[in-house]
């Protein structure tokens, strides 16, 4: 194949795969939680560390790694101390982490316009070999987490009160999925870039919820819709020459689109499947009652 002749093409290839794994694998919890555009906010906080990156002249994924993880921290605690305030609170800081990011990018002497629409929108092509060992060091994390303490974490998810009754640390493991989300942000960022990477965190999801039932079957099938609108997607942005980011994306939501579709048809399956089952059970009602059965209430 032509694509793969080309050493920038094997690196996209290889960022999608895998940005394709780990975002449906966080995501899953974040949908689970409710909190589908965590990553969107997250998103707009990185971007303060893309300009800090460039204007320290050191890399920019690690800043906005490090600066992604003390916005979800900084989120977490107004989850937990916030409460009426706490919608306020976050949109602040939302919006000043994307001011913050323009200012800095402008500020710095490597920054520019069309740096910052690479890191907002993705550019996959331009992902260089020192920003493959980043990913493929944060990815490793996200899934170590994401899959090995799969129990903890959906049980968290799933219903906070009931993980605290059996022991479990809650606030810990939801500060631990903050965390993973902010990881996975810049990790997906070069891919699909901050404006756009909740959505492939939450559509791989929510397509999987429309034909599964169970959460196994359900990280399982998002995950392969991650892998292959991201591997498709980028294939697609190289014979096309179209964005990479959107490209994705709008494969996401035609296959969400797809699954919803086939969705009332398996449900009726199941349904009749269902019905056909419970005919074999029947209740036998006595037919009469014997004279032993009998009460009689003296005068």
């Amino acid at each position: 194949m032509e694509i793969l002749n080309y050493a920038f093409m094997q690196r996209a290839l290889i960022a999608a795969l895998i940005v394709g794994v780990t975002a449906p694998a966080i995501g899953i919890y974040l949908v689970q939680r409710r909190q589908a555009l965590m990553g969107d906010g997250i998103g707009h906080v990185a971007l303060t560390g893309v300009g800090l990156g460039f204007l320290l002249n050191t890399s920019p994924v690690w800043m906005a790694t490090a600066v992604a993880i003390a916005g979800s921290v900084v989120m977490e605690l107004i989850r937990w101390y916030g409460k009426t305030r706490g919608d306020l609170a976050l949109a602040m800081l939302f919006y000043g982490g994307m001011a913050g990011g323009v200012m800095l990018m402008n500020l710095s002497d490597a920054g520019s316009n069309a740096n910052l629409g690479t890191y907002l929108f993705g550019s996959i092509t331009t992902v260089s070999p020192q920003d493959m060992t980043t990913i493929y060091v944060l990815a490793a994390l996200v899934l170590a987490i994401t899959i090995g303490l799969r129990r903890q974490l959906f049980a968290v998810c799933q219903d906070e009160e009931f993980a605290r009754v059996t022991g479990l640390p809650v606030r810990l493991l939801n500060l631990l999925v903050a965390v993973t989300a902010a990881v996975t942000v810049t990790v997906a960022m070069r891919v699909v870039g901050l404006l756009l990477v909740s959505a492939l965190m939450v559509i791989p999801v929510a397509a999987a919820q429309q034909i599964s039932r169970s959460f196994a079957v359900t990280f399982a099938v998002a995950v392969a819709i991650g892998v292959a609108v991201t591997l498709t997607g980028t294939a697609t942005s190289y014979y096309v020459d179209v964005p990479s980011g959107a490209t994705i994306v709008l494969f996401a939501i035609g296959l969400f689109v797809l699954f919803t579709a086939l969705a009332a048809p398996l449900a009726k399956k199941r349904a009749r499947a269902a019905a056909e089952g419970s005919e074999g059970c029947t209740l036998e009602v006595p037919g009469g009652r014997t004279a032993v059965d009998d009460v009689s209430v003296a005068g």
